[in-house]
């Protein structure tokens, strides 16, 4: 696979404030086989007509009432016909201009089933405040989100040949279970040892913190057992308060 056709997909609500910046980033990709597809969710507040100018830089998009994020997400995987699905939500960016050309240089010969990488956090001004509290592992396995989502959702991409919608059960944290059966799934998991994505702080799972960590601890216990994932939880809940003590931030 010399030059693989990477679907990035962006979903937004009323993102007028943010948009611009995600599609930015991904239309000065230095790579050129990009599929960009936007799904706006009937926003209100001009976010389409920001859409529209950008025509020349999005390849498809829908603007229609959704039933929450993560049935927007699976509209966008219907959508997508390339050969790796990317979500890169509105707010959130690549990290740089070649980013997508040097993921694709680091494949080698041995075409991956699932490519991850690191991420930064940035402000709603763009400015980077810091690397995400998990950092993932050198050598990524399904069995390693036992300790949480140590690769964000922003730098995980996936082959269409495995990919899988999201569980629309889960409000907040479908996105966790997506990466883990993406990772379970996978013959071959590529680490591209390059920051992918920039996240901006204060998503949805952030504002609803509480539901959305129920909803990650039910998904731990049906993959990996009630009481593993009640023992895994001392250390972790040790960790998250370590790094939110120190941090002034989560």
């Amino acid at each position: 696979m010399k030059n693989p056709l990477i679907s990035i997909i962006t979903i937004v609500y009323n993102g007028i404030d943010t948009i611009q910046k995600t599609i930015d980033s991904i239309s000065c990709q230095t790579y050129s086989d990009i599929e960009y597809i936007i799904v706006d969710g009937a926003s209100d507040d001009g976010t389409v007509d920001v859409i529209k100018s950008n025509k020349g830089s999005v390849n498809k998009w829908i603007s229609e009432p959704d039933e929450g994020l993560y049935d927007a997400m699976n509209k966008g995987l219907k959508m997508a016909v390339g050969d790796f699905v990317w979500f890169i939500n509105s707010g959130d960016e690549i990290y740089g201009s070649s980013t997508v050309k040097e993921m694709v240089d680091s494949f080698g010969q041995k075409v991956p089933d699932v490519i991850y990488g690191d991420t930064v956090m940035i402000d709603t001004d763009g400015n980077e405040i810091g690397e995400r509290r998990l950092q993932p592992p050198s050598e990524l396995h399904w069995r390693d989100f036992r300790n949480g989502m140590l690769v964000s959702h922003q730098s995980i991409l996936v082959s269409t040949k495995i990919v899988k919608n999201y569980n629309v059960k889960y409000h907040f944290s479908a996105d966790f279970e997506w990466c883990l059966l993406a990772l379970k799934d996978a013959r071959y998991i590529h680490n591209s040892n390059l920051t992918l994505s920039r996240f901006l702080d204060g998503g949805l799972t952030k504002q609803n913190i509480v539901p959305g960590l129920r909803e990650r601890f039910d998904i731990m216990r049906r993959y990996f057992g009630l009481f593993p994932t009640l023992l895994r939880h001392v250390p972790i809940g040790f960790r998250f308060l370590s790094y939110v003590l120190k941090n002034k931030r989560f």
